[in-house]
């Protein structure tokens, strides 16, 4: 499993990514905005994202606090790859493994049964971390800069429609967001798919990946 995530996005005839390209400079940028606890929103394969250094707690706040969140409820991560997952899992069953190399990067979030030191406002007190690896090489480069799980909960105030252009964004958080990374407009719903691994497979949520084609 150490080899994901696989390379993506455009390419050009040198065989490198057009879209990360563009974007570099403003990745390490951001990367450093979140390093000090700052919030950033990024683009995904699906729908803008709001990240935040998922192990620093007041950011976490803090991002909590922006999107009007309700108490409890918990909040999905990306990762790089297994060393960065093996921070925040308490272990990872075969059937995980199997999905992980099957849809990984990708849209399905798979909730495992979280580490002990795995922040509450994470799991939501439910015992549980939802994490993905992305496949849009954007967010991807974010999170290896970084070098820690980013959130990855879309980038809306609750109860208002996830935003899939970086203007949505900007027009829900202004300035209580402390970089924007355009990716111009994204595909948008359906989120990803999320399925829980604890006890078997469960499907919390059917999304971009069909639920037929997990079994």
């Amino acid at each position: 499993m150490d080899g994901f995530p696989r390379d993506v996005g455009r390419r050009d005839e040198t065989g490198r990514s057009e879209l990360l390209d563009d974007a570099a400079p403003e990745v390490g940028s951001a990367a450093r905005i979140l390093a000090a606890g700052g919030i950033v929103v990024y683009p995904t394969e699906t729908l803008y994202g709001l990240g935040a250094d998922a192990l620093n707690l007041q950011a976490l706040e803090r991002l909590v606090r922006l999107k009007g969140r309700e108490p409890g409820k918990p909040i999905s991560v990306l990762v790089s790859d297994t060393t960065m997952l093996s921070l925040l899992v308490a272990d990872i069953p075969p059937l995980a493994r199997r999905l992980m190399q099957r849809f990984w990067p990708g849209p399905l979030t798979i909730v495992f049964a979280a580490s002990a030191s795995v922040p509450e406002a994470l799991s939501g007190g439910s015992g549980g971390i939802g994490v993905r690896v992305s496949s849009h090489p954007v967010a991807t480069a974010l999170v290896r800069a970084l070098g820690k799980p980013l959130t990855t909960p879309s980038a809306n105030p609750a109860g208002q429609p996830p935003p899939v252009t970086i203007a949505e964004a900007r027009g829900y958080f202004g300035k209580g967001v402390d970089e924007y990374l355009d990716g111009g407009r994204l595909p948008g719903e359906p989120a990803s798919t999320v399925v829980d691994v604890r006890q078997g497979l469960r499907v919390v949520r059917e999304g971009a990946v069909p639920a037929s084609l997990l079994s």
